[in-house]
């Protein structure tokens, strides 16, 4: 496929994973098979799609601002905590063999995806936030596990925030994604420079992906959206279980 075209390509999946990934997760299970596709190891695309994350992030935190959602303290106490974690969870990524870490994202990528599609959902009316004290901590600890996920290979991290949040602390889903693009943009800096630091990133097509990840996390902030769940479960299952199956005898 012509060169041009599959930039075009990844800059329009790019734009949909932001979308994705801004209202709830889960859009790396497009953007890191494509970039597979376009003909990185899955280890430098796992280091490529850090970029787009990062810039989306960006775009996402200040869509959110312009709408009166603004980053709390809280955000940022969860935030430090997965950046601990994502630097460790990037350097295992890093130090892991090349076979070992395609298996594991095959698997990962599998389990993601049915729980995208099975979890149940969250019913928050009439529930008090619960940001302090004991419920606190008990964050502080779960999102440190989650920067760990989140720094290994960040496929539905958003996914695991969103059910941290709204099972420990009672957050709205509107809130909860604020906080979360807050604490992926923070523990994405620890793991963005691991990857780069071991030379795991293909600047030129993760530039491309950040534009249509920024593009997709800014309109997704700042507008709700009626998103195709049926359409888009389907498509992601049979798109993630063809992948999977891929790097698992590509071994």
């Amino acid at each position: 496929m012509n060169e041009t075209l599959l930039l075009f390509l990844l800059g329009a999946i790019g734009f949909v994973a932001g979308v994705i990934n801004t209202m709830a997760g889960g859009g790396s299970l497009l953007t890191l098979p494509m970039l597979i596709f376009m003909g990185l190891s899955p280890a430098v695309a796992n280091g490529t799609n850090r970029i787009g994350i990062f810039i989306q992030s960006i775009t996402s935190i200040a869509g959110f601002k312009s709408k009166g959602i603004k980053p709390t303290s809280f955000g940022l106490y969860l935030g430090v905590s997965a950046l601990i974690g994502s630097i460790i969870g990037a350097q295992i990524a890093v130090d892991i063999k090349g076979e070992t870490f395609n298996r594991i994202l095959a698997v990962v990528m599998v389990v993601v995806v049915f729980f995208m599609v099975f979890k149940p959902k969250a019913k928050l009316e009439n529930l008090v936030e619960r940001l302090q004290g004991k419920h606190l901590w008990i964050s502080i600890l779960a999102f440190f596990f989650i920067g760990i996920y989140g720094g290994f290979i960040q496929a539905g991290v958003g996914i695991f925030i969103l059910l941290a949040l709204t099972s420990i602390n009672y957050m709205g889903l509107v809130k909860s994604n604020a906080v979360k693009v807050l604490v992926v943009f923070i523990y994405t800096i620890g793991a963005l420079a691991i990857f780069a630091y071991n030379q795991q990133i293909d600047y030129i097509y993760g530039l491309v992906l950040a534009l249509g990840n920024a593009s997709g996390g800014w309109i997704a902030s700042r507008w709700s959206v009626k998103k195709g769940d049926g359409l888009v479960k389907v498509f992601l299952v049979i798109m993630v279980i063809a992948m999977a199956i891929k790097l698992w005898l590509d071994n």
